[in-house]
């Protein structure tokens, strides 16, 4: 049995123009369930870049709440365009269960293909690390280091407002809201 008031973290990143910004900001934030929000967290990635995971690795380790989470929830298993985050590694360096949802199901060959064309090979190595793209209700996960099982009870505490965990749900309004000085686009 797991308790309502688990504690999470979501992280989704903030809108940017890739032809004007190095960086944008990713935002996690830290609830109780999907009711309380007890936190929250930022950094900054590169935009395409290769530091996704070192950051959020840092992120989650330094902050206060690190000992309290049961689950990092993603938005999408990139932040800033192609920054394409090592769930592995991210798991294995914070030691917390890591899941990347996903809205729509992923043209994961369509995906690698562009990576291809931008010579972006090892980054395509990480998305087959994260292994495989599983359906749960309208959703799609990739969980690392957490039982399917596990994860239906967890997103059935966080899933409140709409089919995707609630702290990324507002990790997104949070971002689009600092980007544009108040939230757009579809949380």
């Amino acid at each position: 049995m797991i308790k309502k008031e688990i504690r999470v973290i979501g992280i989704d990143d903030s809108p940017f123009n890739k032809f004007r910004e190095e960086e944008t900001l990713a935002i996690g934030v830290v609830m109780r369930g999907g009711k309380s929000i007890d936190g929250i967290l930022s950094t900054k990635v590169g935009v395409d870049g290769d530091n996704a995971t070192a950051r959020l690795v840092e992120m989650i380790n330094k902050s206060k709440f690190k000992l309290q989470l049961r689950c990092i929830f993603l938005d999408g298993i990139a932040l800033a365009g192609f920054n394409v985050i090592d769930i592995r590694e991210l798991n294995k360096k914070t030691g917390i269960p890591v899941v990347t949802i996903i809205r729509r199901k992923p043209d994961v060959a369509r995906i690698k293909e562009v990576l291809n064309k931008l010579n972006q090979k090892e980054k395509i190595v990480l998305l087959d690390k994260a292994g495989a793209v599983i359906k749960i209700g309208e959703i799609y996960v990739q969980p690392i280091g957490i039982s399917i099982e596990r994860l239906k009870e967890i997103l059935k505490l966080v899933c409140t407002r709409s089919f995707i965990p609630e702290p990324i749900r507002l990790a997104h309004l949070i971002a689009s809201g600092i980007a544009f000085g108040e939230s757009r686009g579809r949380a």
